[in-house]
């Protein structure tokens, strides 16, 4: 019997982490096309992608932001690609929206619920900023992450006739009923690529039991519909990978969601993620998936249709 594969995913930099905190961190189109393509030849088979304004580091939603490191990956890899339509938890749902809508990406990731969102407490390990924006940006704490079911069903409906394919975001039980709601409603099709988040603050914790609670109720909803994938934040991102790799699920990895290789050690590069949990992946027995495989999986349009 053949080995089953596991997808792996790469965040290469999203929207949370500033730049002092990581000289790792991606942030012009340069860094983050070279950080994409290395992770995927580091095994990842989605690399799952934010703009950052390359001069000052914040998050950037423009399509103009994408355009360029677009371009290089495709030229680059054959890896998935997977645009964000999160953005940023301070931007609207249609500026959020629009890179995917105009790139028409085999992937976009979507945000099942609205939230409390918060990363103040990354104030406790970095104390020193170097940008005039970034300790503003961290010590919020009146940050409501807005998803509501008139919001979701916007980027339906915008990306209906795109072709693009979902990673559904869910950061706790109610954003699986969500999800299922939408599923009732025709208004999206399986297999449902469920990206199930630990350890954020304002989410579902990153316990065990979380876990096993999470992956039961998404069982329990969707059976054989869905393809279950967990993303730990923080120190939570290999122990949690570790458990669902065992238990039959995908993960992902990346700088975005936490910036460690090891207890005190930060990674030195999105890749060196990617290989910590192919290790744990290869080490179970398991094998992990390429792009086309995952494609495959996943019932994706191909990397072709990429509109750049």
């Amino acid at each position: 019997m053949a080995p089953r594969k596991v997808i792996i995913t790469c965040a290469v930099t999203g929207a949370i982490h500033t730049p002092s905190m990581s000289k790792a961190l991606p942030v012009t189109p340069q860094e983050i096309a070279d950080a994409a393509v290395e992770a995927a030849e580091a095994g990842a088979a989605i690399v799952h992608l934010h703009a950052r304004n390359p001069r000052t580091g914040q998050p950037d939603q423009s399509p103009e932001a994408f355009a360029p490191f677009l371009k290089v990956i495709k030229q680059r890899s054959n890896c998935v690609i997977n645009l964000t339509t999160g953005g940023a938890p301070t931007m609207t749902v249609d500026e959020r929206v629009r890179p995917a809508a105009t790139y028409k990406p085999e992937v976009a990731s979507l945000n099942m619920g609205s939230m409390n969102f918060g990363f103040f407490g990354m104030l406790n390990r970095f104390k020193k900023f170097e940008l005039e924006w970034e300790r503003k940006h961290v010590e919020n704490k009146d940050i409501v992450f807005r998803n509501t079911f008139q919001d979701i069903e916007y980027v339906l409906t915008t990306l209906a006739e795109s072709g693009s394919r979902f990673e559904f975001e869910c950061y706790d039980t109610a954003h699986l009923y969500n999800l299922k709601y939408f599923l009732d409603q025709g208004l999206v099709k399986p297999p449902l690529f469920i990206q199930t988040v630990f350890g954020l603050q304002g989410g579902i914790g990153a316990h065990p039991d979380d876990v096993l609670h999470m992956k039961r109720t998404a069982d329990r909803l969707f059976g054989d519909k869905m393809i279950w994938s967990v993303l730990g934040a923080g120190r939570n991102q290999l122990p949690i990978a570790a458990m669902a790799a065992a238990m039959g699920g995908n993960v992902r990895v990346g700088l975005e969601d936490s910036l460690w290789a090891a207890p005190g050690r930060m990674a030195a590069s999105n890749a060196e993620q990617v290989r910590l949990a192919r290790k744990i992946i290869e080490g179970l027995g398991l094998e992990i998936a390429s792009s086309d495989e995952a494609r495959e999986i996943l019932h994706l349009k191909g990397g072709d249709k990429l509109e750049v």
